[in-house]
């Protein structure tokens, strides 16, 4: 499905994206990697087991939320965005593993119509994304700047 048009967004609609993505640790370790993030925590599976609470290393969150934005595009905006405006409210409320499964939802938070720019419009998302256990691992908000079909 490609990507919609701002007039094809409306408010609280809600998309439960079809594509699911398990988490591997070569994920991990290479985006950890490729942006200079040398944290044990991530990396070494000794310092997690020993020195953690969590027993294992947590996948990098900037990786987690690249992951959400990317799954959602599919059926949000791929071909229809201008760009990204911003992302606020980032949450991590529970950990990602190495081998979690995530699923997202985005919700149609608001839109309006761009004041110089009379065919295109900023549509606000929510996503959520959750592990196979259902709990929930990222929140965050995103304004993205759409292509409208005609002139508003």
């Amino acid at each position: 499905m490609p990507g919609l048009y701002f007039e094809e967004f409306e408010d609280d609609q809600v998309i439960k994206h079809v594509i699911h993505r398990t988490v591997t640790e070569t994920d991990n370790t290479l985006f950890s990697a490729m942006t200079m993030n040398p944290a044990a925590l991530h990396l070494d599976h000794h310092y997690a087991q020993t020195e953690t609470e969590f027993g294992q290393p947590l996948v990098n969150s900037l990786f987690t939320l690249g992951l959400v934005i990317g799954i959602s595009v599919h059926e949000t905006t791929l071909g229809t965005t201008i760009a990204n405006l911003g992302m606020t409210d980032v949450i991590f409320p529970n950990p990602v593993f190495h081998g979690d499964t995530i699923r997202v939802e985005t919700r149609v938070v608001t839109k309006r119509r761009s004041k110089s720019r009379p065919k295109a419009g900023i549509v606000t998302f929510e996503h959520k994304a959750y592990n196979q256990r259902d709990e929930e691992v990222v929140s965050l908000t995103r304004q993205a700047f759409m292509h409208a079909k005609s002139e508003g």
